[in-house]
């Protein structure tokens, strides 16, 4: 594990010390009496971080946590503040080696091993509407009218403890079990009918069996069955038709919480459990394609044989070459990479940038779907999303960024050969523009898109009553944009974290606001030189993602954590760090390939066990 604190210091090609041989009381316990325990010491732990109580090497293993914030702040000279004494390169090195290597070497089976929280998980939007579509075959996204789902732990609409049930969701749910109903496919509905000598009642107990089955994704009990077929019998007594009449069955079987929430039922034990084949089987579904379980899912879970791992991985090579998985890349990927956000909260002056269009926008959000979905489609490595040597482009969007003419409306993969400016999440235009302001670019939003959404390190909110810059990049007084930012960074509060965050930023300036590519702003030409702490400096997008690449061992880690918290609905607790780190590993002896990844998450401990209660 190299984290993004090995990125931000610079570490060295080659340690000066053999890591295995550091020892906390002799190596690291001096140093930190030197430079950290003032702050950091005995009854002082300014910012909860306490490291007087440590005495040996069992002290990374007693609160990785705690030494994981130690690392990063480390690395990105955050700590010691600059007003206090500084280590020494080849001491802050040691200490960086130290930490990294008892991080990567925790015996995670002395640390707890939980599962984590069950909170039972109501079907957000998109999973409600995918679940009709391929329940009833019905394409009228009736869940786009219900109310929008709030983002939970790590960032994603998924998120079991966000997904309630007000009032009025439940006036919603019904009508939409009506629509549903009304529209549904007479084969996917009536699977069985009243010919010959199979009379209407044993045709309508059959057709609600099959639709309650895979409506609450698991086998039902007679005494279910019989509840809805009763509501048949009554609609029969009134006069209804066969078919109306289990279209009112199944009405009922779409309001009833079996449907609406995915619901795994307790075990009497006191300990984790795995999760049944059944439920497994709606796990996979709905992470790789936020939607119910397929036929080959129900049977191999009926066999009891969907938890085997050859049996996982075989499935999600399947799913992923699915058309269905390109939900990974909308929704999971939407929200990761933040270009969902470009249908809603991104707001381009339409007067400065008249050429920013809907047709254009929405252009652009297909082109990051398109991309990341290829990714995981085609089993590329993971490293692929932060370059790569195509892209994908139609007519209306190639003329948009000034590339080579492509024809038709429909987007088509575009080889872009040597040129590395446009490759990668680095290179959509779906990002420029959810990372930059009405009227100009923000290195500053840029920046810390980079630091947090491939890197994985955090950056803290600015202080409160900080001056303002200014809403346009207009050249005032001689002073590009970026020379007034620079003045703004001389501000102590300032400095700290822009300094983290700025060069990074600084990197994407030749893509404007709306992501077309510039080389000067007002006559003057754009400054897309960075420079990280490490004093190591960098020109433009290519050479950002040059730096990029050689840390993809920090982007696993991101990927990984990202796509977990995705996956488990939840967002991850300190007990999740054994399994991260072993996804990780996994997949870094893969080279990086998507599938992997996707499959050890699958086959993860918290993924595939549950326990009881809260």
């Amino acid at each position: 594990m190299i984290l993004v604190a090995v990125l931000l210091c610079g570490a060295v090609a080659a340690r000066a010390v053999e890591p295995a041989g550091l020892a906390f009381g002799k190596d690291v316990r001096p140093l930190l009496q030197t430079y950290c325990y003032n702050c950091h010491g005995g009854d002082k732990h300014k910012g909860d971080v306490k490291l007087g109580g440590f005495a040996d090497d069992s002290a990374v293993q007693a609160d990785p946590k705690l030494w994981r914030t130690v690392l990063e702040q480390l690395g990105d000279y955050t700590m010691p503040p600059e007003s206090k004494p500084q280590p020494r390169p080849a001491e802050r090195e040691l200490l960086i080696t130290y930490v990294t290597y008892r991080l990567d070497h925790l015996d995670w089976s002395k640390l707890p091993k939980d599962p984590g929280r069950v909170t039972i998980h109501r079907l957000n939007r998109q999973e409600y509407n995918n679940t009709v579509r391929d329940l009833l075959g019905v394409y009228s996204h009736p869940a786009d009218a219900f109310p929008a789902d709030g983002g939970g732990g790590a960032g994603f609409d998924n998120n079991a403890d966000t997904l309630f049930v007000p009032p009025v969701l439940m006036e919603m749910y019904l009508k939409a079990a009506g629509e549903v109903m009304a529209g549904a496919e007479k084969g996917k509905l009536l699977v069985a009918r009243p010919e010959g000598n199979k009379a209407k009642r044993q045709a309508a107990r059959e057709c609600i069996e099959h639709l309650a089955f895979r409506a609450f994704r698991r086998p039902v009990e007679a005494k279910e069955v019989d509840r809805y077929l009763a509501l048949f019998d009554r609609a029969e007594q009134r006069g209804m038709g066969f078919e109306e009449a289990v279209k009112l069955a199944g009405k009922a079987i779409l309001v009833s919480p079996h449907f609406l929430f995915r619901v795994e039922k307790d075990r009497e034990s006191n300990e984790p459990y795995p999760v049944s084949d059944y439920e497994l089987a709606s796990r996979l579904s709905y992470f790789i394609w936020s939607s119910m379980p397929d036929d080959e899912l129900f049977d191999l879970a009926k066999k009891g044989t969907l938890h085997e791992d050859a049996v996982i991985d075989a499935q999600v090579r399947r799913m992923l070459n699915d058309p269905r998985s390109k939900a990974l890349a909308e929704y999971f990927g939407g929200q990761w990479l933040t270009f969902n956000a470009l249908r809603t909260t991104a707001n381009p002056d339409r007067k400065k940038f008249p050429e920013f269009t809907t047709v254009i926008r929405d252009a652009m959000y297909d082109q990051a779907v398109a991309f990341v979905d290829s990714v995981f489609r085609e089993d590329r490595p993971i490293t692929t999303l932060i370059d790569s040597d195509y892209t994908y482009l139609n007519k209306r969007l190639s003329r948009f960024y000034g590339l080579p003419d492509v024809k038709g409306e429909d987007l088509q993969r575009v080889t872009l050969g040597a040129d590395h400016t446009r490759g990668g999440i680095l290179g959509l235009g779906a990002i420029h523009a959810v990372t930059s302001f009405p009227l100009r670019t923000s290195p500053v939003l840029r920046g810390k898109w980079v630091l947090e959404t491939i890197l994985g390190a955090s950056a803290p909110p600015p202080p409160p009553d900080l001056p303002k810059l200014p809403a346009d990049d207009a050249v005032t007084d001689g002073l590009t944009f970026r020379k007034r930012l620079e003045k703004h960074r001389a501000d102590p509060a300032c400095a700290s974290c822009h300094a983290r965050m700025d060069p990074l930023g600084f990197g994407l300036e030749n893509f404007d606001p709306i992501g077309r590519w510039r080389t000067e702003v007002g006559g003057i030409r754009v400054d897309a030189e960075g420079r990280l702490a490490s004093g190591e400096t960098f020109t433009g997008p290519a050479q950002l993602k040059a730096i990029l690449l050689r840390k993809k061992g920090d982007f696993a880690r991101t990927v990984t954590k990202k796509m977990l918290a995705y996956a488990l609905g939840r967002g991850l607790e300190d007990y999740d760090e054994g399994p991260v780190k072993k996804i990780t590993d996994e997949l870094g002896r893969s080279e990086y390939k998507s599938s992997v990844l996707v499959a050890a998450i699958a086959k993860s401990y918290p993924f595939r066990y549950r326990r009881n209660g809260s």
